[in-house]
């Protein structure tokens, strides 16, 4: 056999990639990953690793689009537009704009929904039997409010969107949720218990899937970035990449924020931004939170590991621009002291940025290509890659293998696009 040739190619060693490549070779596939960097490099190494069907809605709805240019204002804000010119960005907000009503609202909590209480469900069973290091913990989820009037907000767009999903969220008084989370400072005013989500630390969870998928004969080629392709009839023949050309019977395109880049090679025109995210990993403090948190006012993630502590969040669209913005940083750190007696570790250990896949109407795009026969798109994540990616790559095996899926590909089919 050509040793360049596999049943299926994957463009991206991130999470997605990474289980898609899982579930293939668990269906029989032979399969080859193609990754620029190293496994789980990008947005799948920095991220707050909470697993979180209570993310069902989404950020688009009336009056959103006036929170995001206002925020153009001010640059610590928790979601940040930058106010420099770019063509796609603009283009990708003027359709986030057309999605800010409450019918596109529910559509995309439903859809996020599914594959998020989906994917929960299999990552519990992925992790233990195949006995994953990654710290996986089960402790729910609790979001934390000081004032009454964010709790108010949540309730209506948050936790009854949750009750109509059928997700269980528990409301706390203040005093509930200081009794059940000491790390907390005084002056809570309430809180929203999210008890089926969990946490794992996604660094270790991206390794564990790349040893997995080794283990079980999948093939990954590291520092090979895409170059370009060779088409006919309607297919993809092969990939160039930096480390030679590559074929495959079928192609799937898991490249995350790179997905409208690459895929513009391919002229299709993904409706995507890169959202970017940031991180500060430190040592274990002294007084560490019993339960992922998230300090709504400030918007700030807090997950704790045996091996470390984490603040992260924030929502930044600036496009492709890279690097730390030390304003986005000491936010972090100043929601955390607001809410947190111990709000650092004794040691920093990374400070972080990323770029999450933001699609522009919040679902991600997974199915078969309208326009190439053989490329299976499984890419727009947004926040939720490491929440969603085991039933991301079910549903990749399952399409390609023509079984009828688990969940209801429709909502999530690049069709929607044109693409």
């Amino acid at each position: 056999m050509d040793a360049s040739r596999s049943d299926v190619l994957i463009l991206g060693g991130g999470v997605i990639g990474l289980a898609c490549a899982y579930y293939l070779l668990k269906s029989g596939a032979t399969v080859r990953i193609l990754e620029q960097g190293t496994p789980g490099c990008g947005s799948s190494h920095g991220n707050c690793g909470t697993i979180t069907p209570s993310h069902a809605a989404p950020l688009a709805m009336p009056g959103m689009l006036g929170v995001a240019l206002r925020s153009m204002l001010r640059a610590d804000a928790p979601l940040y537009l930058n106010p420099r010119f770019d063509g796609p960005r603009l283009r990708w907000l003027l359709g986030f704009a057309r999605h800010c009503n409450w019918r596109d609202f529910e559509h995309a909590a439903h859809a996020r929904s599914a594959i998020l209480q989906r994917s929960r469900a299999l990552l519990a069973t992925l992790v233990r039997d195949e006995q994953f290091d990654c710290e996986f913990g089960q402790e729910g989820e609790l979001y934390v409010y000081r004032t009454g009037k964010a709790l108010k907000a949540d309730e209506v767009h948050h936790a009854q969107v949750l009750d109509r999903l059928g997700v269980v969220v528990e409301r706390l008084r203040g005093d509930e949720v200081e009794a059940r989370e000491p790390a907390l400072k005084p002056g809570v005013a309430g809180g929203l218990f999210h008890p089926g989500d969990a946490r794992l630390r996604p660094d270790r969870y991206a390794a564990e899937l790349a040893r997995r998928v080794t283990e079980l004969g999948g093939t990954i080629e590291t520092g090979a970035r895409i170059e370009g392709f060779g088409t006919q009839s309607g297919r993809i023949d092969h990939v160039r990449t930096t480390r030679g050309e590559f074929h495959a019977d079928r192609v799937v395109m898991a490249l995350g924020a790179w997905s409208p880049l690459t895929a513009s090679l391919l002229d299709l025109r993904l409706p995507m931004q890169p959202g970017k995210g940031y991180s500060l990993t430190y040592t274990r403090p002294s007084l560490v939170p019993r339960h992922a948190l998230v300090l709504r006012e400030a918007a700030v993630c807090v997950t704790t590991w045996e091996s470390g502590f984490r603040l992260g969040s924030t929502m930044e669209f600036s496009g492709y621009a890279e690097g730390l913005n030390r304003t986005r940083l000491d936010a972090l750190r100043r929601g955390a002291a607001e809410g947190l007696h111990v709000p650092e570790g004794p040691q920093l250990l990374e400070e972080w940025w990323g770029w999450r896949p933001m699609s522009v109407d919040e679902v991600p795009i997974i199915g078969p290509s309208t326009r190439w026969s053989n490329l299976m798109l499984a890419t727009a994540h947004g926040m939720l890659g490491v929440s969603m990616s085991a039933a991301t790559g079910e549903l990749v095996a399952s399409l390609m293998n023509g079984q009828t899926p688990a969940i209801d590909p429709t909502p999530y089919a690049p069709a929607r696009f044109g693409v």
